[in-house]
C-alpha cells in the first residue's frame, strides 16, 4: 500500500481555504499512485479553532464541508482527514476530535480522540468528548491502527503519577495492527524533533510496527507546527522524513524497503524557521495589514526582529523606523541606518526631541518638587510607542514589538511603550538566544545583514545617559539561565540554587520579579510560542497574588 502524508498549513476556521487544499493535495497525492492519503489533526478547521466550536452555524458549516471533501477527493483513493464532528452519544460534550477515514464519498471508518491535552496551550476538555476505546480499521486488506496526537504521547509518562489511565497505542497493539498511522497537531518547541523520534522508536521496540505520523505546519496566532511529518520502520529506524517548517507530500510504500532518512537539526536554525514561519502567517493569514513596521533602536531584539520579517515577507514589505532623542548613542541611529541598508527596507527617521519636550513642559507642574527617574525615562519610549501605533494606524502596517524574553520576565520593559505592537516576535527568546540568532542570520548571509557593532555593543534601553542592562539586572548569561530553569523547566528556588550555585537572594530576587510582572505580560500583544513554556496563552498565572516563597517548605513528592 502505497500511503502519502499530506503536511499542510490550514487556516484557522478558513474552511472553503482549507476544502480545497486538502483536496488539492489528495489530487497529488492519487497522480503520484497513493491508495491513502493522510491529512494532520483538525485540517478542516485548523488547530486551534477555540471557541469558534461554540458557534452552531460554525458547527454545521464543518459537516458540511467534511461531506464536500469526501465527495471531492479522487475515487479510488483512501483519505484521512481530522475534524470536529458531533458526538454521537446523547450526553457528554457536543463535539468530539475525530479523524474519519474516507472513501469513495462514504465513510468507512472514524475514530475519536481519547486523550484530550488539557494543559500549557491545550483546552480541549473545554471543547470535546473523549473517545472511549482504540479500534483497529480494517481497510482494503490492511488493519490501521489509527489514532490522534496526544493519544501517542502517554507512552513517554515516566513519571508516578501519570496524566491519563489509558494508552491508546497500547491499546492498538493489542489488536495486532499492521500499522500505526498517527495525526497531530503537535506544535513546534525547541528539541521537540528529538523528542518525537526518541518517543516513536521506544513505541516500536515495544510493539514492532511501522509508525507513521502526518503533523499541521504553519502557525496560528502564538502557536507554531513545525510539520516533520515521518515514517518509522517497524526496529524504529527513521525511514521517511517530511521538510520541516514547510508544507509537504510525503509517499511510502509499505512494501518498500526504504533506506534511513537523516535530517540534521539545529536549535538555533529550527528556532530561526519557526519565527519566520510565524511572522508569515500572523502577517498573511489575519490579511489586514499591508507591510511589517519595526521600531529601530541600533539593538540586538529590534535588528534581529527585523531581519527575520524582512526575510519573512520580503523586504518590500518591512519599514524600519529610529527615532533617536537626545539621550540616543550615535550608533542607535547609523546601526539602524546600517542594518535598513543590508536588508534593503524602507527607513525613516523620526526624531522624538519635540514630543518628549512637550511632556516635559507639561507634566513640569504635577512633577515640580520630584527627583527624576523611571516616570521621565519612559516618556522616551512611550513617544515611541505611540509613534508607531500613529505609522500602523495610518499606512495600515502590523507592528511587530521587539521585546525578548529575558525582558517580558523581569518587567523590563514599558508598557504602551516597546510592548505595542500586534505580534511580539521575540517574547519566547531569551536574550542570548537572540544573539545566537544574530550570529546564525549572519553565517548564513553571503554578507552580514546585522552589523557587527549591534552585536558586539552593551545592551542598553538608552533612556537615560550611559545606561546599560547590567546597570539594572544580572549579566544575561546569569539572567537566562534563571530564567530558563524557573520559566522553560519549572524548577524552584531550591533546585536553581543548587544546580547553578548563584547566590540565593540574587535568584529569589530575579523569581519574585517574574512573578510581579505578570500584569505587564497580560498587556502584552500575543507572542510567537517557540518553547515548552511560553508567556501568554499556555503560562496562566494570577496577577493578584501574595506568594511568598521563602517561606515555602521543601515540596513532597506526593
Amino acid at each position: 500500500m502505497r500511503i502519502a502524508l499530506a503536511q499542510i498549513n490550514p487556516t484557522v476556521g478558513d474552511l472553503a481555504g482549507n476544502r480545497q487544499k486538502i483536496v488539492s493535495y489528495a489530487a497529488r497525492a492519487a497522480q503520484r499512485g497513493a491508495d491513502l492519503v493522510v491529512f494532520p489533526e483538525l485540517c478542516v478547521t485548523g488547530y486551534p479553532p477555540q471557541d469558534l466550536l461554540d458557534n452552531p452555524l460554525f458547527r454545521t458549516a464543518v459537516q458540511q464541508t467534511v461531506q464536500q471533501i469526501a465527495s471531492d477527493v479522487p475515487r479510488g483513493l483512501g483519505i484521512i482527514v481530522g475534524a470536529p464532528l458531533p458526538n454521537p452519544s446523547s450526553t457528554g460534550k457536543r463535539l468530539q476530535n475525530v479523524a474519519c477515514l474516507f472513501e469513495d464519498g462514504r465513510a468507512v471508518g472514524r475514530v475519536a480522540k481519547r486523550l484530550l491535552p488539557t494543559y500549557d496551550v491545550f483546552d480541549e476538555h473545554r471543547y470535546f468528548e473523549p473517545g472511549t476505546a482504540s479500534s483497529v480499521i480494517e481497510w482494503r486488506g490492511h488493519r490501521l491502527g489509527l489514532h490522534i496526537c496526544e493519544d501517542m504521547w502517554n507512552a513517554q509518562q515516566q513519571d508516578a503519577h501519570r496524566i491519563y489511565d489509558a494508552n491508546p497505542v497500547d491499546a492498538l497493539a493489542a489488536q495486532a495492527p499492521d500499522l500505526f498511522i498517527n495525526i497531530s497537531a503537535s506544535p513546534f518547541s525547541l528539541g521537540k524533533h528529538a523528542v518525537r523520534t526518541e518517543l516513536v522508536q521506544a513505541i516500536c521496540a515495544q510493539h514492532q510496527r511501522p509508525f507513521l505520523i502526518c503533523n499541521q505546519v504553519g502557525a496560528n496566532t502564538e502557536i507554531i507546527f513545525d510539520g516533520d511529518s515521518r515514517v518509522h520502520a517497524p526496529d524504529g529506524t527513521l525511514v521517511a522524513c517530511a521538510d520541516s517548517f514547510a508544507e509537504d507530500l510525503l509517499l511510502w510504500d509499505t512494501a518498500s524497503d526504504t533506506a534511513p532518512c537523516s535530517k540534521p537539526h539545529d536549535d538555533i536554525a529550527d528556532l530561526h524557521d519557526a519565527l519566520v514561519l510565524g511572522i508569515r502567517d500572523y502577517f498573511h493569514k489575519t490579511g489586514i495589514f499591508n507591510k511589517a513596521l519595526v521600531g529601530l533602536s541600533g539593538g540586538i531584539d529590534s535588528a534581529v526582529t527585523c531581519a527575520l520579517a524582512a526575510e519573512a515577507l520580503g523586504p518590500e514589505q518591512v519599514v524600519g523606523v529610529t527615532m533617536p532623542s537626545e539621550i540616543s548613542s550615535k550608533g542607535s541611529v547609523t546601526d539602524s541606518e546600517a542594518l535598513a541598508h543590508n536588508l534593503g527596507i524602507a527607513f525613516r527617521q523620526i526624531p522624538i526631541k519635540p514630543a518628549v519636550d512637550a511632556f516635559d513642559d507639561m507634566l513640569a507642574a504635577p512633577f515640580e518638587g520630584t527627583t527624576p527617574g523611571v516616570a521621565e525615562e519612559n516618556i522616551q519610549s512611550r513617544v515611541r510607542g505611540t509613534t508607531l501605533m500613529a505609522l500602523s494606524n495610518k499606512f495600515g502596517h502590523l507592528l511587530l514589538s521587539t521585546g525578548n524574553k529575558s525582558e517580558m520576565a523581569v518587567g523590563y520593559v514599558t508598557l504602551y511603550g516597546d510592548t505595542n505592537g500586534g505580534v511580539a516576535v521575540l517574547s519566547d527568546v531569551l536574550k542570548t538566544r537572540v544573539y545566537a540568532l544574530a550570529r546564525h542570520m549572519n553565517a548564513q548571509s553571503a554578507t552580514p545583514v546585522i552589523p557587527q557593532n549591534t552585536i558586539d555593543k552593551p545592551p542598553s534601553a538608552e533612556l537615560r545617559p550611559d545606561q546599560q542592562d547590567t546597570d539594572s539586572l544580572p549579566s544575561y548569561d546569569v539572567l537566562d539561565e534563571i530564567l530558563r530553569r524557573y520559566i522553560e523547566s519549572q524548577q524552584e528556588l531550591a533546585t536553581i540554587v543548587e544546580a547553578t550555585g548563584f547566590e540565593e537572594a540574587l535568584v529569589a530576587d530575579i523569581l519574585q520579579q517574574v512573578d510581579r510582572n505578570e500584569y505587564k505580560r497580560r498587556q502584552a500583544p500575543p507572542g510567537l510560542r517557540v518553547t515548552e513554556k511560553a508567556f501568554g496563552m499556555g503560562r496562566r498565572m494570577p496577577i493578584v497574588m501574595q506568594w511568598e516563597r521563602m517561606s515555602a517548605t521543601t515540596p513532597s513528592t506526593a
